[in-house]
Order: structure tokens, then sequence, then C-alpha cells
């Protein structure tokens, strides 16, 4: 029993070594929690946020990252590393720095508070709107907006009635993602054709000509997003 419980101890510390090496977490709640997005880090965002910030307003002022270190009692090498987001500062250090640049602390926040939005509708109140297919009996129904971000998201239902016709002169900037909900219906990505009946998906550059070819079981409908960047 006692050479099974150091043999699962030596488990455990290889398994912990590994871990660390690989800079995965050893626990929920730890420092470099990770979530199974592969999302940048929201605190890394602040620390670039919060760098840029200090470096626009010390060039405002006209001083050199020596000037700064000079007024702020902040080492040169660890001011280049602040303004290039490389590293946490403390809350002393930023007060120290906002300090000798004269504008409050809470300045040096305000690049990182920016509006998170949130779009929520209730069912059957999507917003119906016109696009290419629509004059081929394709009605969309737009699901969700927001007005910030460097990317648009666009999700819409999308439904085909029975009058409905194929259209495959769809094309667009960014990616598109089709989550087929009811109905069947053959549908062309560039030169590649794809079967999708209820619970099929599909994820394709957009860029090529794409759209619904053949109508096999009407009515149907399915959710699109569309996403691409914004101008």
């Amino acid at each position: 029993m006692l050479g099974r419980i150091v043999l699962g101890r030596e488990a455990l510390h290889r398994e912990d070594s590994m871990r660390r090496n690989a800079k995965l977490p050893l626990r929920e709640g730890a420092r470099d929690y990770r979530t199974g997005s592969n999302a940048p880090n929201e605190a890394r965002s602040l620390e670039r946020a919060l760098g840029a910030k200090i470096r626009a307003i010390r060039r405002e002022r006209e001083l050199s990252v020596l000037d700064l270190s000079n007024a702020s009692n902040i080492s040169a090498g660890m001011l280049s590393k602040i303004e290039n987001g490389q590293i946490s500062p403390s809350l002393s250090t930023l007060q120290s720095i906002a300090s000798a640049l004269n504008v409050p602390l809470s300045l040096l926040f305000a690049a990182s508070e920016e509006r998170r939005d949130c779009s929520y509708v209730r069912a059957r109140q999507g917003v119906v709107i016109e696009r290419r297919g629509t004059k081929a009996g394709h009605v969309y129904q737009l699901l969700g907006h927001v007005i910030g971000g460097e990317v648009v998201v666009e999700p819409y239902m999308i439904t085909l009635k029975e009058d409905a016709e194929a259209f495959t002169g769809f094309q667009h900037a960014g990616m598109e993602f089709i989550y087929m909900l009811t109905g069947e219906v053959i549908y062309r990505h560039g030169d590649n054709t794809y079967r999708l009946r209820s619970g099929d998906s599909i994820l394709f550059d957009s860029g090529a000509l794409h759209g619904p070819e053949t109508l096999v079981k009407r009515p149907m409908t399915y959710l699109s997003i569309i996403v691409y960047p914004r101008t």
C-alpha cells in the first residue's frame, strides 16, 4: 500500500510538472485559468489599453520615456514594459505615473472602459430585413445587432417558404455558419455541394459564391451567422 502511495505522489508530481511546463491551469480559479475558448485573455487586453493610454498622454505632453521616468521615479525599462502592455503595473505605480503626467488616475483606465454591447431579441420578434435573396422568397429575420467591436456579427433566422426559389449568387466578405433547423436543401459553396438536413451545419468562407441550389424539402429554416471585419 505504501508503495502505491509513493507511486501516486510521483505520478502527481510528474503531472504537475508537465502542466507547469505546458502553462496549463492546475485548478479552477488560478491566475492563468483559461476557458475552452481560444479568445485572447481579457487581462492582457487591459494591460495593453493602459499602456497605450500612458504612451498617448506622454506624447501629448512631449515627454520622453526618460523624462517620465525621472518625474515618476520609475525606471525607463519598467515604463517601456508598461507602455507595451508586457506587465501588470501595481496601483501605486499607476498613481505615480498619473501624478507625473498631471492627470487623474481614472483617466488611465478610461480606454479600457469601452462599451460591452448586448442584444436581446424575444421569440419571433427579430427584424425582417431585405437582402439579395429576398426576391427569391428567402425571408431574413435579424436576431441581434451590436455597434461596437472590431468585427461585425450578423445572426439571421432564414426561412424558405413553399414559393421560394434556389439562389446561389450570394457572395460577401467574412465567414458564414449555417445550422439547419427544418427542411432539406442541397447547398452550394464554390465548386462543391452539401446536403443539409435538420441538425447539419456548415462553416465556410463567404467570399466564394454560395447559396441553396436545390430546395429538396420546403418549407425550411436555418440559422445563419455571418462574421466580417468592421470597416
